[in-house]
């Protein structure tokens, strides 16, 4: 596969509160600096980092910083990140639509861009004339764009509209034609973003069956941007993610779909303290951790292993009742089920000392994915009195069940796969 895209330490820098950056004084600097004193661009170097949710340190802010990746001919790839993570604005520099202020981007072949609503569109326009002028953008031919256009209208759906000018299509009828326009004019690289999530569930399937004949079947590469995990992990091989304008992780989907759900709460499946950080009235977690049972905590786990968690802790007085209580988690964030340490003996009298508890989760009950678990220790006096709460305390990794090349190689629905007996007789 040859490289068709190759973004070199682009960035990407605006002034806050203007339309321009630019500016007489701001521009007299600049030329001082760079053709007579032969510096570097002084507004460079004061920008600041691009975090949305924090007050801006300087009138400058970098909406890109420093990306640098190629993609291949025929890769699906995935841009992810939260809302102003920089996803947009690469693309756009991509398409040609604004210039980066440093770096370069080589892409080889003609770019179909859809990035926003009726992108490209002329409102006073009918949709077929649209689809003329579109095709015209991309450098094609007058007959070239005949020969496409009844497939054009009969994916998009509008052909009841076809002759209507778009400013009277609904937001939804013009990414669904603007869709079809990008990707059935023959573009080399085809550039989608967050556009989809306007269209219905028909059309969304409809668009992303057909994103992935473009890339298996014509060799065609895509760059799609979307806050649908599901249809990235479809769709997508690869995946990258932007956080306040930096490329964080670069690699295969799972993974990095797993590492974004996740965030910053990627905690180890093993903790240990010497000194206890979660402490309080007596109480003092020393250690926590979950692996397949009898292995170590650098084993990978897979579904079809039993897995054993094991929590050790310090009681400095005693309590009665106390007990344990964990949630589990899966990759979205959202609890599975609880489970309850001490054998669920909620009036179980505990003396000063250490303890140690296992718990063991038996093979082929959670499916493969990635999953957290949230710490509770609980006291019982007057009232119910939680002397630990901690989220995301571990988090692990189940790998997929070894399979023969030919079974099903999928995953099932749902965080947990149990095993009920069936009993079968032939009753005729």
């Amino acid at each position: 596969m040859s490289t068709v895209i190759e973004f070199n330490d682009i960035s990407k820098l605006y002034r806050l509160g203007l339309v321009s950056t630019r500016t007489l004084s701001h521009d007299l600097n600049r030329w001082w600096a760079t053709n007579v004193m032969g510096k570097e661009d002084p507004y460079l170097t004061i920008g600041s980092v691009n975090d949305r949710s924090k007050a801006a340190e300087s009138e400058y802010v970098w909406a890109l910083r420093n990306i640098d990746f190629k993609v291949e001919q025929g890769d699906v790839v995935g841009i992810i990140g939260k809302n102003g993570a920089g996803k947009s604005t690469l693309l756009k520099i991509l398409s040609k639509i604004t210039a980066p202020t440093t770096g370069t981007i080589k892409a080889k072949g003609r770019i179909g861009s859809l990035l926003e609503v009726g992108t490209g569109f002329h409102p006073e326009m009918t949709g077929r004339e649209n689809i003329y002028l579109n095709g015209a953008i991309l450098g094609m031919t007058k007959p070239e764009i005949a020969k496409k256009i009844d497939e054009i209208v009969e994916f998009s759906g509008c052909a009841m509209y076809i002759d209507t000018p778009v400013k009277r299509y609904s937001s939804g009828m013009r990414v669904r034609l603007g869709f079809a326009v990008a990707a059935h004019l023959d573009p080399e690289i085809l550039v989608v973003d967050e556009v989809l999530a306007v269209g219905d569930a028909e059309f969304q399937k409809k668009a992303i069956g057909k994103m992935q004949d473009v890339s298996k079947g014509e060799g065609r590469t895509v760059l799609f941007v979307s806050h649908n995990m599901t249809s990235v992990k479809a769709l997508c091989k690869r995946g990258v993610i932007l956080k306040d304008g930096m490329l964080v992780d670069d690699g295969e989907i799972d993974t990095i779909v797993s590492h974004y759900l996740r965030g910053d709460n990627a905690a180890a499946n093993y903790k240990t303290w010497d000194q206890p950080e979660i402490s309080n009235k007596g109480f003092e977690l020393l250690e926590i951790g979950i692996r397949k049972k009898g292995g170590d905590y650098q084993d990978v786990i897979r579904m079809d292993q039993e897995m054993e968690l094991v929590i050790r802790y310090r009681l400095k007085e005693a309590k009665d009742p106390f007990w344990i209580t964990l949630h589990m988690k899966n990759e979205q964030g959202n609890k599975i089920f609880s489970f309850t340490g001490a054998g669920r003996c909620y009036d179980r009298h505990h003396e000063a000392g250490e303890y140690q508890q296992v718990c063991t989760i038996p093979a082929n009950f959670l499916n493969w994915g990635n999953y957290a678990i949230d710490f509770m220790a609980i006291q019982k006096s007057n009232n119910i009195e939680a002397l630990a709460n901690e989220g995301d305390i571990i988090s692990f990794t189940v790998a997929n069940k070894q399979v023969a090349i030919g079974g099903f190689m999928g995953k099932e629905p749902g965080d947990v796969t149990p095993r009920f007996d069936f009993v079968e007789e032939k009753l005729k």
